[in-house]
């Protein structure tokens, strides 16, 4: 069975999570975001640390691009967001194939996407 990495916005991660604990029960490796949560905590942080957490989360996610098969995009109603745009860029650039939840609203994203898959059974049968 192949791997697969979950792209997506934090505004999502319940639904994502959600694809992410289906995907295990069928069997798929999945590496998922960290969405972190805690607004309280992070308003709390200094600017030099947001930044520091920052670049620590965004390589980190990049490495999971780089161990998976595949990407899926998690993109509820078409919303993928600009850290999603980053990951989908360094998916294309390691030539990964992307697949989603939903046509994308802005066409330069939805153009890398090799298919719309609507539910993690439909992207085991992709991935096998």
């Amino acid at each position: 069975m192949k791997s697969v990495v979950i792209c997506g916005s934090k505004r999502f991660k319940a639904e994502a999570r959600e694809f992410a604990r289906q995907l295990k029960e069928l069997g798929v490796v999945v590496y998922e975001p960290y969405f972190h949560s805690g607004q309280e905590e992070w308003d709390r942080l200094s600017e030099d640390y947001k930044k520091f957490i920052a670049l620590g989360l965004t390589h980190d996610h990049f490495y999971k691009i780089q161990m998976a098969d595949v990407i899926f995009v998690y993109n509820q109603d078409g919303y993928s967001g600009v850290s999603t745009t980053l990951e989908i860029g360094a998916a294309v650039v390691l030539g990964k194939p992307i697949y989603a939840l939903f046509p994308d609203e802005e066409l330069c994203r939805q153009v890398m996407f090799c298919e719309i898959i609507k539910s993690p059974e439909d992207l085991v049968k992709k991935l096998q």
